[in-house]
C-alpha cells in the first residue's frame, strides 16, 4: 500500500514539471513571433515615409542661378564665366564687382567712406565701469571707542588690528574724540574698501584698502586767512565789554592771559581803559570757519599802555612779546603742582625720615594726592627722564644756559616725554609719586642757578625772558606794520570818544 501512495505522487509530480516546460515553450515561441512581427511593420511604414518624401522635395537650381543678381546697367555676363569654378562666396561677390564696371565708383565710395568701429579679438577690452560704493557715517559718541564702532559696522577685531599697524600715521585713529565722523565706505560685496576720520571740516585721516594692505593719507584742506580788528572801551567788565567789541569767550580768555602779568583784571581793572586787538579770522569755501589767534593786542590802563605782539623766531617758537622784545609770560611760574601743603622746606640741616641722619634738604617738598599732575614751571628742555637714586623717577628741565629745575619722586611720566624734548610753561610732565627715598607721595622740587640749589620760595625770579640781540633786528622788522595798524586804532577811538 505504502508503494502505491510513493509511485502516485511521483508520478503526479512529474506531470506537473512536463507542463510547466510545456507552458514556457509557449511562451518562448509567443515572444519570438511578436518581435519578428513589430519588426516587419515598422520597417514598412519607414520605407514608405522616406518615399513619399522624396516625391515631395524639389529638385535644386543650377549654381549659375545662385549668383547674386546683375545691375540693368551692367553688360552680359560673358559666356565662360559659369566654367569657371566657385571658390567661395566672398571670391563670387568680388568676381561680380570686377565683371561690372558701372558699379565700381559706388563701391570705391563705400570704400571711402570710414568704416563703422567694431572691436576686433586683438583689440583691449573696455575697462570695466568703476564698481559702485556705498558710504556709511557714524558720528562718534561719548565713552565710544574704534573696538565697539567695528563691532557695530560687524567688522572683525582683526581687520581693525591691521589698520591701526599698517602706519604710524594711521595709529592716529586709536585717539578719537566725541564729536569727531567716521565714514566707511563698502563695495557690492559688503567689503570695507575705505575709512575716513573727519576730525572737523579742515582735518581728516583717509584710510584706502589696496592690495598689499592699506594707505593712509592725511588731508587738510586749504583755509583762507584774513585779518580783522575790533576796539573797545571798559564800562562794566571785561567780558561784557569784550562781547560787545565782538570778541568771542576764547579770545577774551587769551587777552587776558596775555596781559595777564601787567594787569589784575579782578582788582585793576577801571571804567574808560580801552583795549584793541588784531586777530586772524580762518575761511573756508569763502564762508568763515572759526577765529584764529590774536595777532597783536594793545590795553590801556590808567594810562598806562600795555602791547603784546605774536611773534615765531628762527627756531620756530611762537610767543608774545612787548615792543622792547620781553616775552610778556614771565619765565617761572612759583610752584609746579596744586598742592595741599608744603610737607619739607628748603633748609641746611635736616632729619631724613628714611635713612634716620641729618642732611641738608636742598628743594620744597610739595604734599599731594598720588597721580595730580606736575606742570614744567618754566619753557624748557629736557635733560634727564628716569629713575635717579634717592629721586626715584625724576625730571630735569633746562631753561636756557642758567637755570635748571628738577621734579622728583614721581609716579609715571606724561606720556610720550623724552629726553631732548622741549616742554612748555604749564605742559604737564609727570604726575605725583613716592618712589625713591620717600615715606609718602609728594613732589620735590628743586630750582637751580648756573648748578647752585637755590630756595624755589624766596629767590628773586627772572621777570621775563628776552630775545637775542641776533633775533631783535628781525622782530623790529617784522613787527613795525603791525604797531602801525595798532596806533592807527587808538587814534579812530580818541576820535570817536571826543565826539
Amino acid at each position: 500500500m505504502q508503494d502505491y501512495i510513493f509511485n502516485s505522487r511521483k508520478q503526479a509530480a512529474y506531470r506537473r514539471r512536463k507542463m510547466l516546460v510545456r507552458l514556457l515553450l509557449l511562451l518562448v515561441i509567443g515572444g519570438a513571433a511578436a518581435f519578428f512581427g513589430y519588426r516587419y511593420l515598422n520597417d514598412g511604414l519607414l520605407n514608405n515615409s522616406s518615399n513619399q518624401q522624396d516625391e515631395n522635395l524639389l529638385p535644386l537650381p543650377p549654381v549659375n542661378d545662385t549668383l547674386p543678381a546683375q545691375s540693368n546697367n551692367a553688360p552680359a555676363t560673358p559666356a565662360a564665366a559659369p566654367e569657371k569654378p566657385l571658390q567661395t562666396t566672398q571670391d563670387t561677390v568680388q568676381t561680380a564687382a570686377n565683371d561690372a564696371p558701372s558699379t565700381a565708383p559706388a563701391i570705391q565710395e563705400q570704400e571711402d567712406q570710414p568704416a563703422p568701429q567694431t572691436q576686433s579679438s586683438g583689440m583691449p577690452p573696455p575697462a570695466p565701469a568703476q564698481a559702485e560704493v556705498k558710504w556709511i557715517t557714524h558720528k562718534i559718541g561719548k565713552g565710544e571707542t574704534l573696538a565697539s564702532i567695528f563691532k557695530e559696522q560687524n567688522l572683525s577685531p582683526g581687520l581693525l588690528h591691521k589698520i591701526i599697524n599698517s602706519s604710524k600715521a594711521a595709529k592716529a585713529l586709536a585717539h578719537i574724540k566725541p564729536g569727531e565722523e567716521l565714514r566707511f565706505a563698502y563695495d557690492d560685496n559688503d567689503q570695507l574698501q575705505q575709512l575716513v576720520l573727519q576730525r572737523n571740516p579742515v582735518s581728516s585721516l583717509k584710510i584706502q584698502s589696496t592690495k598689499d594692505g592699506f594707505d593712509t593719507q592725511e588731508i587738510s584742506r586749504p583755509v583762507e586767512t584774513r585779518y580783522a580788528a575790533t576796539t573797545g572801551i571798559i564800562e562794566s567788565s571785561l567780558f561784557v565789554d569784550g562781547h560787545k567789541a565782538g570778541l568771542s569767550d576764547t579770545q577774551i580768555m587769551e587777552l587776558a592771559q596775555i596781559f595777564g602779568w601787567d594787569i589784575d583784571f579782578a582788582l585793576e581793572l577801571r571804567e574808560g581803559d580801552q583795549f584793541h586787538v588784531i586777530y586772524e579770522e580762518q575761511y573756508l569755501d569763502g564762508k568763515k570757519y572759526r577765529n584764529g589767534p590774536i595777532v597783536a593786542a594793545e590795553f590801556i590802563n590808567r594810562g598806562n599802555i600795555y602791547k603784546a605782539i605774536r611773534y615765531t623766531d628762527k627756531e620756530g617758537d611762537t610767543s608774545y612779546y612787548d615792543t622792547e622784545g620781553n616775552a610778556k609770560r614771565r619765565a617761572f611760574i612759583r610752584t609746579p603742582v596744586k598742592f595741599s601743603r608744603i610737607s619739607s622746606r628748603f633748609t641746611r640741616k635736616r632729619w631724613h625720615p628714611v635713612l634716620k641722619r641729618w642732611r641738608s634738604h636742598k628743594g620744597v617738598d610739595y604734599a599731594a594726592p598720588r597721580g595730580t599732575p606736575v606742570k614744567a614751571t618754566g619753557n624748557g628742555k629736557v635733560v634727564f627722564r628716569g629713575k635717579k637714586g634717592g629721586y626715584g623717577n625724576v625730571i630735569f628741565l633746562r631753561h636756557g644756559g642758567k637755570y635748571t629745575t628738577v621734579y622728583g619722586h614721581l609716579s609715571r611720566f606724561a606720556k610720550g616725554l623724552h629726553k631732548g624734548q622741549s616742554v612748555k610753561q604749564g605742559q604737564i610732565i609727570g604726575y605725583v609719586g613716592s618712589t625713591g627715598l620717600a615715606t609718602g607721595p609728594h613732589l620735590h622740587y628743586e630750582f637751580r642757578v648756573h648748578g647752585k640749589h637755590q630756595n624755589p620760595l624766596t629767590i628773586k625770579l627772572p621777570k621775563s625772558i628776552r630775545l637775542p640781540k641776533s633775533e631783535l633786528t628781525r622782530f623790529r622788522k617784522t613787527i613795525a606794520p603791525v604797531l602801525a595798524q595798532l596806533d592807527e586804532l587808538r587814534a579812530k577811538t580818541m576820535v570817536a570818544s571826543a565826539k
